[in-house]
């Protein structure tokens, strides 16, 4: 299958490596220099433009910053280019809103879209081990999921437009508030005067345990390796969990939904960017709860 990826950061290219590796011819454009000569090194095509990547293709996949950019790109790339037949998949993370909008345009142009951003970070983007949260049309998901599969290890149907991108915003508002209440949970344990593998022994077993806990605890040398061992780089960047936050917000206002949970989270993670700590990962928000963050 001939597709069209544009947008080859530290998750997309990730993506499109994997769909070369399942023997998919994929069309990669990107702003970025380097991203692109990575992307041709792992199998992918270079395009100069991304026109060019979405012209002929079966399917488009977009991988891009904010709904603004995803808007443009498929009014003045992908709509026309690629042939009516392809179906396009926006694995972005944007709001809700803004993807129905596309959906809507693409629709009326003739094409099946589908919303489809993803769960699971940057190594899991490279060893294709992802949960894709899928909004659109019954066809598009059926025509999106074997695409979608040969990056991931879940492929879930959401429900209509923009469900996936509600999906992905409401699971990383749980993860952010989680994420805190675990590093706040260690930093108590430890003025206790508790061991903090003694600790996760237990709470990894009792009623406390969450992912945070067992499969992302944010203190070095405790529980499986996550970005904690390694001074918190890679992972989950703690600007992108501000920015699925801030999506959050502004879906539960517009929803009338009580977050105060996920307002609180935002808080904090804006404290700590502020702190000039966005690249790092977002466990390491631990910093900000022991007075070394902000």
């Amino acid at each position: 299958m001939k597709i069209g990826f544009i947008g080859l950061g530290n998750m997309g290219g990730g993506m499109a490596a994997n769909l070369a590796r399942a023997g998919h011819t994929v069309q990669a454009f990107d702003l970025s220099e380097p991203a692109l000569a990575r992307a041709v090194e792992a199998g992918c095509s270079r395009c100069a433009t991304a026109r060019e990547a979405a012209a002929g293709a079966d399917a488009v996949v977009t991988m891009l910053p904010a709904g603004a950019h995803v808007a443009q790109v498929y009014r003045e790339c992908v709509v026309g280019a690629a042939p009516s037949s392809a179906v396009l998949i926006d694995c972005s993370t944007i709001d809700v809103a803004t993807a129905q909008v596309i959906a809507a345009y693409a629709a009326d142009q003739g094409y099946l879209a589908v919303d489809a951003p993803v769960s699971g970070g940057i190594a899991a983007a490279q060893a294709g081990s992802l949960t894709f949260m899928v909004g659109g049309p019954d066809a598009g998901f059926a025509r999106a999921e074997p695409i979608l599969a040969a990056m991931g290890k879940a492929v879930i149907h959401a429900g209509g437009a923009g469900m996936g991108q509600a999906a992905k915003i409401a699971n990383n508002m749980l993860l952010g508030a989680t994420m805190i209440a675990t590093c706040e949970a260690f930093v108590l344990a430890k003025a206790l005067g508790l061991d903090l593998a003694t600790f996760y022994a237990i709470s990894s077993q009792a009623s406390g345990q969450s992912w945070s806990m067992t499969s992302y605890c944010p203190v070095p040398g405790v529980g499986p390796e996550t970005p904690a061992d390694r001074d918190y780089q890679g992972g989950f960047a703690t600007a992108l969990m501000l920015k699925d936050l801030k999506l959050a917000m502004a879906a539960a206002q517009d929803a009338g939904a009580s977050v105060p949970m996920g307002a609180a989270a935002e808080a904090l993670y804006q404290a700590f960017v502020n702190g000039g700590n966005g690249a790092l990962d977002c466990s390491a928000i631990i910093r900000l709860l022991e007075g070394r963050g902000a």
